[in-house]
């Protein structure tokens, strides 16, 4: 039977995993990435001798990915070295340093020394968000394209648990009485892009997610697992192509067929899988009329999460700072509702610190640093006008990072310099209105009401990444992947196009071609 071909736009971790897992099943796989490297959002920024990732700074759950690599019959620990980091992070609200574990003892005697009478809220948190997290798990495992999805038993016995109405703010309230307490347990609804204060209390499990199963460190970066995907699809003889970008999805009888690059190469293919950035590739990879439910003017209607403001610096000193800090704002409440309102940046800033030099030798020249600070800011629907107050908000976030020991005086001690504000995120990496984490988690963008993984609009073409089911965050982005590929596979399987199986003659992981 002749082997099906698959296209996929975008070589972000989505993209990456849905091509690991189609190569694995014998399709032909060619992906095609409008940059010069691997990754997206998730790549690397290099810096002189300095590197970087240029977003996301940890991974959580790699049992995920060890799954995923062990479903195509390699391990993920043949290509990638993963180091537990212990404290998770340090939470700095004024003078008062927090930095928890996921040793429960010991985190719950340090809530008992910081924020007495806490303690035993912390316990209630770990045992009543793991129940809730035993039955959200399956949810995120699956599609959700009709109203029949709903009806289905894993959501009816979720149901009492999943805690959507009230907000994350609201559902810690029930545990913690300290309001810096709360925001220690709240701060990962920005990686939703979102404010504690809306984001449906369902995800209290973010939070319980890095208590429980703990924070790690790929060394290298977390741009290591891109590029460890990329070596598995060059193994199963899939192709990655870099700086080929697509311009358009063709499509015929409402079937997408293939892709127009920009160079006007045309390719053809039995499915198409988007990894673009959601609303972006809406916008402008289909013919005008192609889509009905996501016109651009429909598109502006949606919700989307906050921006990022990125510094890479090269700091000409070793900096003994923890591997993940976060400085929270004087008044953390009103600076997130400045943020979310779109008001210009705060002059009171919460600023996040990656310091990975204390854990990885990799990054940096021996007695130096690659020092990496994220400010979440608003998107560009807000006030702020970056191209004449990127100087001014620089200096205010340098100015708030040099307030501690560690960091007073750096400054003048930078040796290389990268900027990334949410005009480039738009600008350079196809980021829609530069909002970093995507489409927002409101109840209106979640499950079936969120992009479906098997694309409504046009048969034959699949979602994978933030945009689609279940969501922003590396662990669901790559149970996207596996769920649009799982549809794919079993819609030719029921078509009797293609039965799958895992071809026995490709090389084990160990001692295989790794990529360069």
């Amino acid at each position: 039977m002749k082997k099906r071909k698959v296209a996929i736009v975008g070589a972000g971790p989505g993209g990456l995993a849905a091509a690991m897992l189609l190569s694995a099943q014998d399709y032909t796989v060619e992906v095609f990435e409008k940059q010069a490297s691997l990754g997206g959002r998730t790549s690397r920024v290099e810096l002189g001798d300095y590197r970087f990732d240029r977003g996301p700074t940890f991974f959580l759950m790699p049992s995920l990915l060890e799954e995923l690599f062990n479903s195509v019959g390699r391990s993920l620990h043949d290509y990638v070295q993963l180091i537990e980091l212990d404290p998770l992070y340090r939470l700095q609200f004024g003078e008062t340093q927090f930095s928890p574990s996921r040793d429960s003892k010991r985190t719950k005697e340090q809530i008992d020394r910081l924020f007495p009478g806490d303690g035993d809220g912390y316990l209630r948190f770990m045992e009543e968000e793991g129940k809730k997290f035993e039955k959200v798990s399956p949810l995120l495992r699956r599609s959700f394209s009709s109203p029949k999805d709903y009806l289905k038993k894993d959501l009816l016995s979720a149901l009492p648990r999943l805690n959507a109405v009230g907000s994350v703010y609201d559902r810690l309230s029930r545990y913690f009485k300290d309001e810096r307490l709360k925001y220690a347990f709240s701060f990962q609804a920005k990686y939703l892009g979102m404010s504690p204060w809306d984001c449906p209390g369902t995800f209290t499990i973010l939070s319980y997610l890095e208590h429980k199963y703990g924070l790690y460190h790929p060394i290298g970066g977390v741009n290591r697992i891109c590029k460890a995907m990329g070596s598995v699809i060059s193994e199963f003889g899939g192709e990655i192509r870099l700086s080929a970008g697509v311009k358009k999805v063709i499509t015929s009888n409402g079937r997408a067929i293939g892709l127009m690059l920009d160079d006007g190469e045309k390719v053809e293919a039995d499915h198409v899988i988007l990894n673009a950035d959601f609303a972006t590739a809406m916008n402008e990879l289909f013919e005008p009329g192609i889509l009905r439910k996501y016109r651009p003017e429909k598109l502006a209607r949606k919700k989307y999460s906050c921006s990022t403001y990125m510094l890479y610096m090269g700091i000409n000193r070793k900096i003994e700072l923890p591997h993940h800090t976060v400085l929270f704002a004087n008044d953390y409440r009103r600076n997130v509702q400045q943020m979310m309102s779109g008001e210009r940046v705060s002059e009171d800033p919460s600023i996040y610190i990656h310091n990975p030099g204390v854990t990885d030798s990799t990054l940096a020249p021996e007695g130096k640093t690659a020092l990496y600070a994220l400010m979440p800011v608003a998107n560009l629907t807000g006030k702020t006008d970056w191209v004449n107050e990127e100087s001014r908000i620089r200096e205010t976030m340098l100015k708030r990072m040099e307030q501690l020991p560690e960091l007073k005086g750096i400054s003048g001690q930078i040796e290389v310099e990268a900027s990334l504000t949410p005009l480039g995120w738009r600008d350079n990496h196809g980021v829609y209105r530069g909002a970093t984490f995507n489409l927002a988690h409101s109840l209106d963008q979640m499950m079936m009401l969120r992009p479906h993984n098997r694309f409504e609009e046009v048969d034959n073409c699949w979602l994978v990444g933030g945009g689609t089911h279940p969501g922003s965050g590396l662990p669901t982005i790559f149970e996207s992947a596996r769920i649009s590929t799982s549809l794919l596979i079993e819609q030719d399987a029921r078509q009797k196009l293609y039965a799958a199986s895992i071809p026995s003659s490709v090389p084990s992981g160990k001692g295989a071609f790794r990529w360069k």
